[in-house]
């Protein structure tokens, strides 16, 4: 057993060890520092000092705690006194229990992301279970069928967004085929004072409430100078007549949240300890409510080794990868002695979440300057590249007038009824909808918007084929075509115009092999997460399907993925943000 007798020091009482001499995460409560020692790796524990319990049994219990994370106090929800909650660490094949006990005055859940278990574990209240009641205990107990990097937090209201939030780490069987030496987890999430229902009031009211950096008569006088006052005027008259804005990157900013890596915030910064020469594995976690991350290692390339838990063929030479909200991604650094800043810069550059890999305890980097925001394209608009492409006919503002009372239900998914005579998705028009993309294109080798031609090599879709070979290789035997729709201006977001509320569920047929497309008629990026189910994303290679438990669709652009729906029961289905999660969500049924 490899022992860091510099850095662990172990104190026995359950399954805790602590890290001592390390800092705060700025916070009111204390947060328990830990490390875990294991054969072959050393598991460091973050320099935020977030616990780290050892399974296969845990107990955890779900409280509100003081906080304090940019000078005003605040309450917050927090796992075992902790912000992000505990590491959960298991292993391969055990059988898991865990006694989650909830001390607040309102329901609570966990919902553990991306494990494989059965429905009832799943943790979703109104789907799975009714709920963990005030001063009840629940206890979840499920075998540990796979191993890799996931995470957990509560299906609850807005708890996610005021802190309950933690990872898992399961160690596989066998043994692994990613060679390490040192482990550390990131995981990144977004702080706001403000009450989510507060932020969601205003998002209602105004959607781009928090958009601070719209077009000012100087980028459109620098716009006159670069492209002429012709191509200038054309472009803003096309955003004017959509009622939209080509800045509109990201519903919630950095106007009130805070960036945290391991509950750090940028001014305290996470630190990780490595010896010079070490291949050092960081377990990147997007546990936001909103945000995504664009992450970069100066001075570092980065190999790519895993995804969504899963092992794939490893990709050398990153630069950067996108981060979107719910996934996780495994990397590989082998830095040399000295520091290197861990950048995760929000996707509209309105702040960062900051770490630092050092060979010597307190060492700094120099932090990058934040890129330019970005703008969004026709492209991203669904417009094939041309203003042409745009169909009017489905904006919000001419559909107020109509009558709604003959919307169709939601046909997605419900056997042949899903499409019109014509072969055509069948959508619920009205108020909904304020846009819908003419020409969708498929898009797994773009980076997206503000990662193109940045000079960095960026990590894309394309780039992902799965360790091991596809192990359902039958065709699909139909198809379940999902629009993902919303009205900006009234912030209403759907599946195929259809709320959840007013929603059928999606049904499948257990064991049968089906294909999911997903076609973003909107403008913002939205990560679909399929609960209960792997999501095995078509990169071009069917041999080697990455499989995925939450895949991001680009604005304007269509993405396909496989389901064996070999798990029975009613499972969640929604994108991931957490603002858009009440209506755009579906029930999926496999009987």
């Amino acid at each position: 057993m490899k022992h860091l007798t510099d850095q662990n020091d172990s104190v026995h009482g359950g399954r805790r060890r602590f890290v001592k001499g390390l800092t705060t995460a700025g916070m009111l409560g204390s947060l328990s520092g830990l490390g875990l020692l294991a054969s072959q790796q050393a598991y460091a524990a973050p320099g935020s000092q977030v616990p780290v319990l050892d399974g296969p049994d845990f107990d955890l219990t779900i409280a509100e705690m003081p906080v304090n994370f940019t000078g005003t106090p605040r309450i917050a929800t927090a796992v075992n006194g902790s912000i992000p909650a505990p590491v959960l660490r298991m292993r391969e094949g055990d059988d898991i229990t865990i006694r989650v006990t909830n001390t607040m005055k309102v329901t609570s859940s966990i919902h553990w992301h991306g494990l494989i278990l059965p429905v009832e574990m799943d943790g979703v209240p109104g789907l799975s279970f009714a709920g963990i009641r005030p001063g009840e205990t629940y206890v979840y107990r499920f075998k540990a069928v796979q191993s890799g990097t996931y995470w957990y937090h509560s299906h609850s209201g807005y708890q996610e967004q005021t802190g309950m939030y933690g990872s898992i780490v399961i160690e596989p069987r066998a043994a692994d085929p990613v060679h390490y030496d040192r482990d550390y987890v990131v995981v990144l999430s977004d702080w706001s004072d403000e009450r989510p229902e507060s932020i969601y009031a205003k998002l209602k009211k105004m959607s781009h409430y928090y958009n601070t950096r719209e077009r000012t008569l100087g980028d459109f006088t620098a716009e006159v100078s670069k492209n002429g006052l012709s191509q200038a005027v054309s472009d803003r008259a096309m955003w004017n007549q959509m009622r939209m804005s080509d800045r509109d990157i990201s519903d919630v900013t950095g106007w009130t949240y805070t960036y945290l890596a391991n509950g750090q915030t940028p001014n305290q910064g996470w630190e990780g300890i490595f010896k010079p020469g070490e291949r050092v594995r960081l377990r990147f976690i997007n546990a936001a409510a909103m945000t995504f991350f664009d992450v970069r290692i100066p001075g570092l390339k980065m190999e790519m080794v895993a995804t969504d838990g899963q092992n794939i063929r490893p990709v050398k030479g990153i630069d950067e990868f996108r981060i979107g909200v719910a996934e996780t991604y495994d990397v590989i650094v082998q830095p040399g002695a000295g520091a290197y800043t861990i950048f995760s810069q929000a996707i509209d550059r309105s702040g960062y979440a900051r770490g630092t890999l050092t060979s010597q305890a307190g060492q700094k980097a120099a932090i990058p300057a934040l890129d330019a925001m970005p703008t969004l394209t026709h492209g991203d608009m669904g417009m094939g590249g041309t203003m042409g492409g745009m169909d009017h006919s489905m904006m919000g503002h001419n559909m107020a007038g109509m009558d709604h009372s003959q919307m169709g239900d939601d046909m997605a998914g419900m056997d042949h009824s899903m499409m019109t005579p014509s072969g055509q998705v069948e959508i619920a028009t009205g108020p909904h909808i304020d846009m819908f993309a003419s020409d969708p294109q498929v898009r797994l080798n773009d980076p997206g918007v503000g990662l193109r031609n940045n000079g960095r090599r960026v990590l894309t879709y394309a780039d992902i084929r799965n360790l091991t070979p596809t192990i359902d290789k039958r065709p699909p035997s139909r198809e379940v075509e999902l629009h993902m729709t919303g009205n900006m201006s009234r912030y209403m977001w759907s599946f195929n115009g259809v709320k959840f509320a007013d929603a059928k569920p999606i049904g499948l047929r257990f064991g049968e092999r089906v294909r999911f497309t997903l076609i973003n008629d909107t403008m913002m990026n939205h990560p679909v997460h399929l609960h209960g189910m792997w999501s095995e994303l078509e990169t071009g290679d069917n041999n080697y399907l990455p499989r995925k438990h939450t895949i991001v669709v680009q604005p304007g652009a269509k993405i396909s993925y496989l389901v064996t729906a070999d798990a029975k029961g009613q499972w969640a289905y929604h994108c991931h943000l957490i603002y858009h999660m009440e209506g755009m969500f579906r029930r999926v049924v496999v009987a």
